[in-house]
């Protein structure tokens, strides 16, 4: 095997982590359709899953991850607990937040996913303050923050690649531009086709990968890393994709074109994958049937055990806001 060659297991645990993403995000997609099911706004990333699960296989345990408010793909891969991440989004007390968060504002510390925001670029300066304590106790992690194509607009975005690149910060930065900011496409809001090229301007690599092609995310993703622990500085990736449902489950995506949908729904990142796995020998049918079933019962029970626990109670109402909670 030569070194730029994915073994069989990772290839497998690549398309396991594609097909959970896929099928949590499809059982939420179905329970929004219930009435009074799944409270908030739920945003999903159906089309995004080879993004999630390249990047994040790429990253060790020290590493700590910043993310947005289409996060739930992110989350998964980095190993959040299944029933858990579901109770939050359906705000039972047995979330990984109590309940509390909902599916906009998660944090699952216990595997270094630090935060997600619904504030669009609010994620980047965070993620530069992180990578700053890192390079101060001359950590051997790196923080990796996730942002769409609209959010690489925003002022926070700038400042924070420009202080990473003054500083040299273990930072790398990971746009997954799928073509839409809400409702605006891509060059209504941006003055440049290729986003990764801004990197340039603040003394960083930058580089652009196709985002629906899972194994050449992980290695875009490996490399850039080893310039970011190097000392070297921070990174930029562009991660060309697409968004196959509206900004939020309440989108009916009237605006876009149904040929478009068409044409990305062929680039499909879990039926690419699945196929060369197929032609390449790694997988046969039955374990592609087995993989899928064993996820789609992994959600299924995740449903049944936010289903089956309480809502947060009101003596929760002053936990986790201060550092120091005021008397109740």
């Amino acid at each position: 095997m030569t070194e730029d060659q994915i073994s069989p297991e990772l290839q497998t645990h690549l398309y396991i982590r594609m097909v959970r993403i896929r099928k949590f995000e499809e059982k939420i997609a179905e329970l929004c359709q219930e009435s009074d099911r799944m409270p908030g706004m739920q945003i999903l990333a159906n089309g995004q899953e080879a993004v999630a699960a390249g990047v994040v296989s790429a990253l060790k345990p020290e590493d700590v991850i910043v993310s947005n408010h289409r996060s739930h793909g992110h989350l998964l891969a980095r190993g959040a607990d299944t029933n858990a991440l579901m109770a939050e989004i359906m705000a039972r007390a047995t979330g990984v937040n109590g309940g509390k968060a909902g599916t906009l504002h998660l944090s699952v510390p216990e595997v270094n996913a630090l935060m997600t925001s619904t504030v669009v670029g609010a994620g980047s300066p965070i993620a530069a303050g992180v990578a700053f304590a890192q390079q101060y106790r001359r950590d051997s992690g790196v923080t990796v923050v996730m942002f769409g194509d609209g959010a690489a607009a925003e002022g926070s975005v700038h400042e924070a690649m420009n202080l990473a690149g003054v500083w040299k910060l273990p930072l790398l930065f990971v746009c997954e531009n799928n073509c839409w900011a809400g409702a605006q496409r891509h060059e209504a809001h941006c003055a440049t086709r290729h986003i990764f090229k801004r990197a340039g301007g603040y003394d960083m690599p930058g580089q652009s990968v196709d985002g629906n092609d899972v194994e050449a995310v992980y290695r875009l993703t490996v490399e850039l890393l080893a310039h970011c622990r190097s000392g070297k500085g921070p990174a930029f990736m562009e991660a060309e994709t697409y968004r196959m449902r509206g900004h939020g489950e309440h989108d009916r995506q009237h605006y876009v074109d149904p040929a478009e949908l068409a044409m990305w729904a062929a680039k499909c990142p879990l039926c690419r994958y699945r196929q060369r796995l197929l032609d390449e020998g790694i997988l046969d049918e039955a374990r592609i049937l087995a993989i899928e079933r064993n996820a789609g019962q992994q959600v299924a029970a995740a449903v049944a055990f936010a289903d089956a626990s309480p809502y947060p109670g009101a003596e929760t109402f002053l936990t986790d806001v201060f550092v120091n909670p005021p008397a109740v």
